[in-house]
């Protein structure tokens, strides 16, 4: 990851409503939530969630898909191991005494939505 997507992803982070929305993605898993229930989960205005996910979008943090009248929003989680690849790079300066990050990838959820 280059430094500035870095900059980017982070920056779509630094908001609280923005990393709860993100959090509650990652916490669903493969399966995402649709926008409904994501709003319903955050008790945010619809036009408030959807600037805060656009924020995200651009940031290649989420990505979502339309379902017939439904959009799910799924985590990206190919960005979000990037970027902690990249704030981990050069733990330890370098040496091998620092274990590698582990890598997040997500199951797909055993409970239907």
């Amino acid at each position: 990851m280059e430094m500035k997507n870095a900059v980017h992803a982070l920056g779509a982070l630094s908001h609280e409503s923005r990393l709860a929305a993100y959090r509650h993605l990652i916490q669903a898993g493969a399966d995402g939530l649709s926008v409904g229930e994501l709003r319903e989960k955050m008790d945010l205005p619809p036009a408030t969630l959807t600037a805060q996910l656009n924020v995200l979008r651009a940031a290649a943090l989420v990505h979502d898909q339309r379902e017939g009248r439904v959009i799910r929003v799924r985590a990206n989680y190919l960005q979000m191991n990037a970027l902690l690849a990249y704030l981990t790079e050069n733990c330890c300066g370098g040496t091998a005494s620092c274990d590698p990050v582990a890598v997040c990838v997500p199951g797909k959820s055993t409970t239907s939505l």
